[in-house]
């Protein structure tokens, strides 16, 4: 991230050989220290039957927000139980298919015919239990939606997102930028990041490696281009010389036209 002061190629170089068997990250500004720790609230139980019956379900309980596997997968809880549901869920029903399978074997007068019918109720009803918490936590999930999105403009929905202060800053590079076209490379540590920050540049031409944090070599920029850094750590700038470089590579020519928190865009000269 692209915080505290500028520094230039040569306190960088000055920094490495004045440590010569320790590694020197190169950056374009000094990384922030760590933000304070939050502690939003403790909670002290004992080791009862009922207190960790009850903290079990009250985590299975808990609201599970979105995430990248919502569509294919449920895990029972906001954060990873201790004990998932469905992994209980699913136990519970083979474990009582297995014990009526044994008694019917045992004592076949016990079940007689109704032996399947037993067997799919036994896990239509662990199916159940899992469908009515995943429909609960539906209700819960459209509630927080509409109390974040609800009323808002196309633009105030886009800064409530989770990549709000992304886009607020690609609102500023556009208002920069020349119109389309323009080559634009976008560099940042997250994969996400990259992909949502190409997405709000179109319709530019936007190069970046959607599965990988890598770079594109300076040689293969050229005059007119345009580098968009959104929290990439390596990437360095020296106004007096503007200079741009990163990862090690060689310096090319650049001019900073926007510098913000974790940001900046530049044009290669």
């Amino acid at each position: 991230m692209f915080v505290a002061r500028l520094i230039t190629f040569a306190e960088a170089d000055a920094a490495r050989k004045s440590k010569p068997n320790t590694p020197t990250k190169r950056k374009m500004r000094k990384l922030p220290a760590p933000g304070p720790v939050r502690v939003q609230g403790v909670t002290a139980q004992t080791l009862s039957a009922g207190a960790v019956l009850t903290a079990q379900v009250s985590q299975w309980l808990s609201v599970e927000p979105w995430s990248a596997s919502s569509i294919n997968t449920v895990v029972g809880s906001a954060d990873l139980p201790e004990l998932p549901l469905p992994a209980l869920l699913g136990l519970a029903a083979a474990l009582t298919a297995a014990i009526s399978l044994v008694l019917a074997r045992w004592r076949p007068t016990w079940f007689g015919a109704r032996l399947p019918a037993a067997l799919a109720v036994t896990f239509l009803a662990a199916w159940f239990v899992l469908d009515a918490r995943w429909q609960l936590n539906l209700a819960r999930q459209v509630q927080a939606t509409l109390d974040q999105y609800a009323g808002k403009t196309w633009r105030e929905k886009h800064i409530a997102s989770d990549d709000g202060p992304l886009f607020a800053f690609i609102e500023k590079v556009r208002a920069t930028l020349p119109p389309p076209p323009a080559r634009i490379f976008i560099f940042a540590d997250s994969n996400y990041l990259r992909d949502r920050g190409a997405y709000h540049l179109y319709p530019y031409n936007v190069y970046f490696d959607p599965s990988a944090n890598t770079t594109v070599p300076t040689a293969r920029l050229r005059h007119g281009d345009y580098v968009v850094v959104y929290q990439r750590r390596g990437v360095q700038y020296d106004p007096a010389q503007q200079r741009l470089r990163w990862d090690g590579s060689a310096p090319v020519a650049a001019d900073l036209l926007l510098a913000d928190a974790g940001a900046a865009l530049f044009r290669i000269r």
